[in-house]
């Protein structure tokens, strides 16, 4: 159950505690590492899937499931989260808030045809390079940087 199809208190709830979880896909292409962005619903700016609590998960579930809804993804998520980030959400009544992101890694093994959002959403793979140049958010475009050099390095 999305936090949106809570029940108005619980999802008021959730909004008011300004956390979030998102996932970081990225997939390794002949050496490359590639980064998968979302577009946002209303402003279309490119994003990584995120969103709220959901009771019963685990912030890496919270954000496997917001990379399912959102962009038709999955595969193997790491159980840490890699970084966070803050932004500033505009909420549909006119107000808006500051949230904290918590952001997990996700190695993308599946891509769906069909998925939950994909009418409202486009989905482009990227670059390191070009994820970070496209996002919005400062410290989400440094952990973008700082996610392809560690994925660079000899494991």
């Amino acid at each position: 159950m999305k936090a949106s199809a809570a029940s108005p208190r619980t999802a008021a709830a959730k909004k008011t505690s300004g956390i979030q979880y998102a996932a970081l896909p990225y997939r390794v292409s002949e050496g490359t590492v590639e980064i998968l962005l979302i577009t946002s619903r209303r402003t279309r700016r490119w994003i990584i899937p995120k969103g709220w609590p959901v009771d019963g998960l685990q912030p890496p579930a919270c954000a496997a499931r917001e990379a399912l809804e959102e962009a038709g993804i999955s595969g193997e998520m790491e159980k840490r989260a890699i970084g966070h980030f803050r932004y500033f959400k505009h909420l549909r009544n006119g107000a808006g808030m500051s949230c904290k992101v918590d952001v997990f890694a996700l190695k993308v093994t599946r891509e769906r045809n069909a998925w939950a959002e994909k009418n409202d959403r486009e989905r482009r793979w990227c670059t390191v390079a070009d994820a970070a140049a496209a996002v919005a958010e400062p410290e989400l475009r440094l952990m973008i940087l700082k996610f392809g050099e560690r994925m660079a390095l000899p494991r």
